[in-house]
């Protein structure tokens, strides 16, 4: 299997990949900048240039993967028009790509609470509203899909164990980068994660369960 990575040189991005290679899967790393990929992730993986918001060079990327994950987010800025090309436009562009290679699986990164639209980071340039409608056209795509909606994203790892949940089941918590990469990670190889839209964070209280339990355990 060779999944290609999109985002990867995003602080969650980076964390798939590294997740994907200790499964054994084979892994291509699609970023902008090829310079800085080289200096940041794994040495020997194999780096092409891709930009989401132009699809010409979305083909060539996806060439011989069976799988795609899109890590790909709008980073902080003034431009209003940010998370609409990026959460929107670019995840778009990714689903028409991944249909076009009949790709076995896209894995989405999402958020929590993308459906609550008077959510205050929609006042970000309605940030989850963008996310909701990336959401919806992959599914609507006819791709097999995983869409993983994170809590609070937190860089240091901890010990507590994930909770995973249906859709608009959780609307507070937080987890680490590093264990949301490993339900990513984990999704392109358990059937039970296929079209599945799940929420996630970490719990002090919860009972530790292997991610492949909690996908089945997800209606």
């Amino acid at each position: 299997m060779r999944a290609l990575v999109a985002g990867a040189t995003g602080q969650t991005g980076r964390r798939i990949v590294e997740e994907l290679l200790a499964k054994g899967i084979t892994v291509r790393a699609m970023v902008r900048d090829r310079t800085k990929a080289l200096s940041e992730l794994p040495e020997g993986i194999d780096i092409v240039e891709g930009d989401v918001l132009q699809p010409i060079t979305l083909r060539a990327a996806l060439t011989d993967c069976q799988v795609l994950l899109s890590a790909t987010g709008a980073a902080p800025s003034l431009d209003p028009t940010g998370p609409y090309k990026v959460d929107y436009e670019g995840n778009k562009n990714l689903v028409d790509a991944a249909k076009a290679a009949q790709v076995n699986q896209f894995v989405m990164v999402s958020s929590m609470c993308v459906s609550k639209l008077f959510h205050p980071l929609n006042l970000f340039w309605g940030i989850l509203y963008w996310k909701k409608q990336a959401e919806d056209y992959l599914k609507q795509s006819g791709i097999p899909y995983t869409i993983v909606r994170p809590g609070g994203l937190k860089n240091e790892d901890n010990t507590q164990a994930i909770v995973m949940s249906s859709a608009d089941q959780l609307f507070e918590g937080s987890i680490p980068r590093r264990k949301v990469a490993q339900v990513c990670a984990e999704a392109v190889t358990q059937p039970s994660a296929k079209n599945k839209v799940v929420e996630i964070i970490t719990s002090e209280g919860a009972t530790s369960q292997p991610i492949e339990a909690l996908f089945a355990s997800v209606g």
